[in-house]
């Protein structure tokens, strides 16, 4: 399990490759901004087709990550679905996957802009929820302390080598986490760009993900 360990708020953490957030001690794993059933949102708004593999793939990469961490409660930090037709016309056979992988886990779907929270799909419907001291919410709060949110789909861009790498990165100062998302499909906002440096201290850092995570100030 590829990750950078690192401490926020007297707590220690680990950001995975995937762009999931581990706690090894609370056995809870946060993810961000699935956007599960995009594709089906773009046919039916007529915004054209995307190959229709975005759930599966993005089902798998949270099973990987559930059997590697073992975890014992997860936090999705809301926009888990596209809109609510996307989590209404979920397949079947992934509304089977989503209830095995809550099986013997306490799952949390906290609310997002993009839906309101997937009653239908088991697991526990809240506005943000606050854990030893942490609170995990979809969109940051400017006052906010010990905040952990996504909604942003952060992205840092480097210079390396005379060429520009971005990679989608978990953003973290002295008061917040901001994560990335962590579905398919899904593009993302630059570190250098408005509202995340107003957002995020001077002090700020990025976390790249991937098969090997770095850490780099934040670029601006």
């Amino acid at each position: 399990m590829n990750g950078l360990n690192f401490t926020f708020c007297d707590t220690p953490l680990i950001a995975l490759e995937s762009g999931a957030l581990w706690w090894p001690e609370k056995r809870l794993l946060s993810v961000s901004d699935l956007h599960l059933g995009k594709s089906e949102r773009f046919a039916r708004l007529g915004r054209g087709t995307l190959p229709p593999y975005e759930t599966q793939d993005t089902l798998t990469r949270l099973s990987g990550d559930l059997d590697r961490t073992g975890a014992e409660t997860v936090i999705c930090l809301g926009d888990s679905f596209d809109d609510t037709l996307a989590a209404q016309a979920l397949d079947e056979e992934y509304q089977l996957w989503i209830a095995k992988l809550q099986a013997g886990r306490r799952w949390f779907w906290i609310e997002g802009n993009h839906d309101p929270g997937p009653i239908e799909m088991g697991g526990s419907h809240v506005a943000e929820l606050v854990v030893s001291g942490l609170t995990f919410r979809h969109i940051a709060e400017p006052d906010a302390r010990g905040e952990v949110s996504g909604h942003y789909h952060p992205k840092a861009r480097i210079r390396m080598r005379g060429r520009t790498l971005t990679r989608p990165a978990f953003l973290v100062d002295d008061t917040r986490i901001i994560q990335p998302a962590y579905g398919t499909y899904t593009g993302g906002l630059r570190s250098e760009d408005a509202p995340l440096c107003d957002l995020m201290g001077p002090e700020a850092q990025a976390i790249l993900i991937g098969p090997a995570p770095c850490l780099l100030p934040m670029p601006r």
